[in-house]
């Protein structure tokens, strides 16, 4: 399979998720302001919605979208438990998380701060909603190592990616109680830490 990225995009929480579960995975660099691939093509012409991640499967099908994406991942090895079975409590709370994190943390704050359609006003709303975001997540956290209980899904792997941004964009994580401790919990994960420091590399290169 081949998984689209780009360097500490949230893209990084699939890179995250093939590590953990240990599924070979060739990745193919994008470069998001003009969507060309590293080697040579275009994104667009894989996602017409020029988005990462994409993941292109062995039968040469395109998943895109990334709580499928996520998803489609943890269920490839069901033994990792980073997709909680179909049917639990926990798989529901797994895609709850997963539809928050998308839409209200990534889409309403980075999508905001980061597209270019964005003037300085609305980039300043998109960053001054990060607070409430991330007060749901904490107490969500409350009395809990993971999002989803007591094991790490693929919902933690996004909200590592979105935290691990948040800080390099100067929002404040360490307000809200027991999140700091939630991101470096996640970080001390050793295919946690694998996928983050490639991609760091990458960003600096």
């Amino acid at each position: 399979m081949e998984l689209f990225y780009a360097p500490l995009a949230c893209s990084l929480a699939s890179h995250i998720v093939c590590r953990e579960a240990e599924i070979p995975i060739l990745r193919r660099r994008v470069n998001l302001a003009t969507k060309e691939i590293a080697g040579g093509g275009s994104l667009y012409d894989v996602n017409p919605k020029g988005a990462v991640p994409t993941l292109r499967r062995d039968d040469g099908s395109i998943l895109t979208e990334g709580s499928s994406v996520l998803q489609y991942l943890g269920d490839l090895r069901p033994e990792s438990t980073l997709c909680p079975p179909a049917g639990s409590d926990a798989r529901y709370r797994t895609i709850e998380w997963l539809s928050f994190i998308a839409t209200e943390m990534h889409k309403r704050v980075f999508y905001m701060m980061f597209t270019p359609d964005s003037d300085a006003a609305a980039k300043q709303t998109a960053r001054a909603a990060a607070p409430a975001k991330l007060a749901i997540v904490a107490r969500g956290l409350a009395g809990q190592e993971w999002l989803a209980g007591g094991r790490f899904t693929v919902a933690d792997a996004y909200l590592f990616w979105w935290l691990t941004l948040a800080q390099r964009v100067g929002i404040a994580i360490a307000d809200h109680n027991g999140v700091e401790a939630y991101h470096a919990r996640c970080a001390a994960r050793p295919a946690v830490r694998e996928a983050l420091a490639i991609e760091m590399s990458e960003a600096a290169a």
